[in-house]
């Protein structure tokens, strides 16, 4: 499996671990809380393969990064939360990081 798409699809797995999170209300509800546990669950798997092939820096970067940007997301069109303007700024400054980490960066495999 190609390592980028792994780790794209631990990013998505966390993502619905995180949005499961919030729906469990303190893991009062056994259908989100499974979700928590899976989604997790099958993220962390999916970024042990990724490491088998790329750098620690890049993958925990990424994948952190990019889970900040996505449950930010998530907040706005799921849940109804706001971003603000230096809400906005951090964001993008996140998304610039991991273009520099991935793209720039001599750190990357490409």
């Amino acid at each position: 499996m190609n390592p980028y798409v792994a780790l794209g699809a631990a990013i998505c797995s966390e993502l619905v671990g995180t949005t499961a999170l919030k729906l469990s209300e303190g893991f009062s509800r056994p259908l989100p809380s499974l979700g928590v546990v899976v989604g997790y669950g099958f993220a962390f798997y999916l970024v042990s393969l990724t490491l088998e092939d790329l750098p620690i820096g890049l993958v925990y970067g990424t994948w952190a990064a990019l889970g900040i940007v996505g449950v930010a997301a998530i907040g706005v069109v799921v849940f109804g939360e706001r971003l603000d303007a230096p809400g906005v700024a951090g964001i993008a400054l996140v998304v610039a990081g991991v273009y520099l980490l991935n793209v720039v960066s001599d750190v990357s495999a490409h």
